[in-house]
């Protein structure tokens, strides 16, 4: 009998799960595909693009966005979305400078609590989905936003905090060699995320509530809670993020990580996820990020205005959305005529 269960749990879960990770790798090669061309055509439309300096530079301004939208797949994995990583991103940042500069905490304190802001909000917006039976996280990181933005304008009087201690700012704006700190630390960010989302029950879990969340419930998922563990994990790498940006400009700032969502986003869209759940990659989105970190400095390097590359941003994510769109209608075809 019990053998039997074991058998049936294996059927709903491990073979959606192949299919997954197939529809997953080559959404990753044509993300990589993507950045390749974009990488040749920006070479040869300017010729400082391939400079070692300016590709550094890429990296670094790429760093933020990629430590925010690796905690969006999170989100995006289970067919939901966190619209409040930007705001939690100020909140814990300007909490960690009013411990940290005008306090004059260890920090080292700083550091961690801010981290723990962040956890407790994502945490928050996963109970709130949970235990509220909220109809969508649209609502719920939607209220969170607006929540942890007026709070963080209230905290500081809607003023930044800056003056922090080199420990801090070393995230965010040194280098070992050639290469920014922030870099290494997506790097190891990453490979610790794709350890989790590949070699962890967790996170085979994650995928399998958005492939299907009412199969994975019947397998015995506890759904609820791989919910938290989701959005706990998105307010973590939005802190992570500010952690990054606060060591970047030496300062937080209530106003901080404004459309931060929208990039991120984008960054996960682009790299191969689907809004419908279940489909997406660690180093998609790190792909995803690459790609909109090359697209805006290689419009800085033609001299496109700021205005026209919000254009070029918004119409590359309507673009990797529709392919997404179309891949899905070919696979419903393809299933229809077996």
């Amino acid at each position: 009998m019990g053998k039997g269960l074991n058998t049936e749990k294996s059927v709903i879960i491990d073979e959606p799960q192949q299919k997954i990770e197939i529809k997953s790798m080559f959404s990753q090669i044509n993300s990589l595909a993507g950045l390749i061309v974009l990488f040749i055509i920006l070479s040869i439309a300017s010729p400082h693009f391939l400079e070692i300096k300016n590709l550094m530079n890429i990296a670094r301004q790429s760093a933020i966005n990629s430590l925010v939208a690796i905690g969006m797949l999170m989100a995006i994995l289970t067919a939901g979305i966190d619209l409040s990583v930007g705001s939690i991103l100020a909140l814990s940042t300007v909490v960690m400078g009013i411990l940290v500069v005008k306090l004059s905490i260890n920090p080292f304190i700083g550091i961690l609590v801010c981290l723990l802001v962040g956890s407790f909000l994502g945490m928050l917006n996963g109970l709130m989905l949970t235990k509220l039976n909220l109809p969508h996280p649209f609502i719920s990181t939607l209220g969170m936003q607006n929540i942890c933005r007026g709070l963080a304008l209230i905290v500081t009087k809607a003023s930044p905090i800056s003056g922090f201690p080199p420990i801090i700012q070393y995230l965010g704006s040194a280098f070992l060699g050639p290469v920014p700190v922030s870099f290494i630390l997506v790097v190891i960010v990453y490979l610790i995320y794709n350890l989790f989302l590949t070699r962890t029950v967790t996170g085979r879990h994650i995928y399998a509530v958005g492939g299907n969340k009412e199969a994975a419930r019947l397998s015995g998922i506890n759904v609820d809670k791989i919910l938290i563990i989701v959005y706990t994990l998105s307010g973590l790498m939005a802190a992570m993020g500010g952690l990054v940006l606060t060591g970047r400009v030496n300062a937080a700032y209530p106003l901080a990580g404004l459309a931060y969502e929208t990039d991120a986003i984008a960054a996960v869209i682009i790299g191969g996820a689907s809004f419908m759940g279940g489909v997406g990659t660690v180093w998609g989105t790190l792909i995803g990020a690459m790609i909109m970190a090359v697209l805006r400095n290689g419009l800085n390097l033609l001299g496109v205005s700021a205005e026209w590359q919000t254009v070029a941003i918004g119409t590359v994510i309507i673009g990797a959305v529709y392919v997404d769109v179309l891949r899905r209608k070919m696979q419903a075809k393809s299933q229809i005529a077996k």
